[in-house]
């Protein structure tokens, strides 16, 4: 751990149900634990090399956001503070100090929820070879990381770890959980989506698009995972910000570029991070974290 980062977790006699891309989780009672490991994926592939302190940076600001949002919408905190946990925790306490938190048990929808401000990432690749943005058609003229005149809601599928999620169209999503659910999680997704940029341009970062995940507790609709983090969303320096360009950025787009640069096909197994880029990302993540969260 430490300098090297924390690659997982394996809590002797705690019942883990499921490690993901970046979370480990495991069940205690009524609620869940989740622990943010130093873990990074990229094309939704987990990396060998875990990047130090990203898990802290994850937690707390998915925790400040979740804060910040919750007149919008409900959702998954119960409790970060380690010391208040079930006591099955407390042996692992160091391990888990700002990088877990107990949450709602819900049941999760089978949809990631992509808000896009900018043109960038995959909209612009579909963009630029003249196909809709996951059926949405955009005006033309435009460049890449242009900013859209209303941000659009740009569904995927849920992908299971080591494959690629899939765009999906409104109607597709209507398919899979209904019209009024649908309909309800678009609203709600640009809310937050225009609530985090606001935040966030007055510390002075662009937040050009995210991905956000609900879920389901009984009949209620619970916002999960993570929210507005570097992780799951693109953030951009405004200062530095010009469109018809590729930005600098305070997330893992430092990494898919340098991924994208060695010509990695984009399949496991990935290929190991040169200390420089682990450094310089780890450097990133925890500049997006001090300008938000200060």
């Amino acid at each position: 751990m430490g300098s090297e980062g924390l690659r997982e977790t394996d809590f002797e006699g705690l019942r883990l149900i499921n490690r993901g891309k970046v979370r480990d989780i495991y069940e205690t009672g009524e609620h869940l634990l989740i622990v943010a490991t130093d873990r990074i994926s990229a094309f939704d592939v987990v990396m060998p090399d875990p990047i130090p302190g990203k898990g802290r940076v994850l937690s707390t600001m998915s925790a400040f956001w979740f804060r910040k949002t919750e007149d919008i919408i409900a959702n998954h905190l119960v409790e970060t503070g380690v010391d208040s946990y079930p006591p099955e925790f407390h042996p692992y306490r160091d391990t888990l100090r700002g990088r877990s938190m107990i949450v709602r048990k819900t049941q999760p929808l089978p949809v990631e929820c992509v808000v896009r401000g900018y043109l960038s990432g995959s909209g612009w690749k579909d963009y630029r070879e003249g196909r809709p943005v996951s059926g949405i058609t955009l005006p033309p003229g435009l460049k890449e990381s242009s900013r859209l005149g209303d941000p659009i809601f740009t569904p995927t599928t849920k992908a299971e770890r080591g494959a690629h999620d899939l765009p999906m169209t409104k109607t597709e999503m209507e398919a899979l959980i209904g019209k009024e659910l649908t309909q309800r999680i678009i609203d709600i997704s640009i809310r937050l989506y225009l609530r985090g940029y606001e935040i966030a341009e007055r510390a002075g970062i662009i937040i050009a698009d995210t991905k956000m995940e609900f879920g389901l507790a009984g009949s209620e609709l619970v916002l999960i995972d993570e929210l507005l983090t570097p992780d799951s969303s693109r953030f951009w320096p405004k200062d530095e910000y010009g469109e018809g360009r590729s930005q600098n950025s305070f997330d893992k787009q430092f990494v898919r570029d340098y991924l994208i640069s060695i010509g990695w096909d984009q399949k496991p197994p990935a290929p190991p991070l040169p200390g420089h880029i682990i450094q310089k990302t780890a450097e990133k993540y925890e500049e997006a974290l001090h300008r938000l969260v200060k």
